[in-house]
């Protein structure tokens, strides 16, 4: 089987289980929809990701051995330490920045 085989069968079978997730999800009361959307997102985010890089043969055949490669994949990812806060936190005020810019630009104008 070729590396493209492999990959297109991984991700085919991810999006198999996430499709059962998704399914799974729908069928819970809202409170409990909330409490799994993280977890959902970051899913589909894990999904995304293969189409955007290809594993080797020998990674995707190691992953295709789990009966669940998403669930394992997520629970992996959630006990790693991100960035993700600190991107929030500097998305903020960048943002924050633009408007304390623009609202410069916009004074200097009247004052004129």
């Amino acid at each position: 089987m070729t590396n493209e085989e492999l990959s297109t069968r991984f991700y085919e079978k991810m999006f198999v289980e996430q499709e059962k997730y998704r399914s799974w999800l729908l069928s819970q009361p809202p409170a409990e929809i909330l409490n799994h959307a993280y977890e959902y997102v970051m899913r589909e985010d894990i999904l995304l990701s293969l189409e955007y890089s290809d594993l080797s043969s020998g990674q995707a055949k190691a992953l295709l051995k789990s009966p669940a490669p998403l669930a394992d994949v997520f629970k992996d990812w959630e006990k790693r330490e991100t960035g993700h806060m600190e991107d929030i936190r500097e998305t903020m005020e960048s943002r924050a920045n633009a408007i304390l810019r623009q609202d410069f630009i916009r004074s200097k104008r009247e004052e004129r």
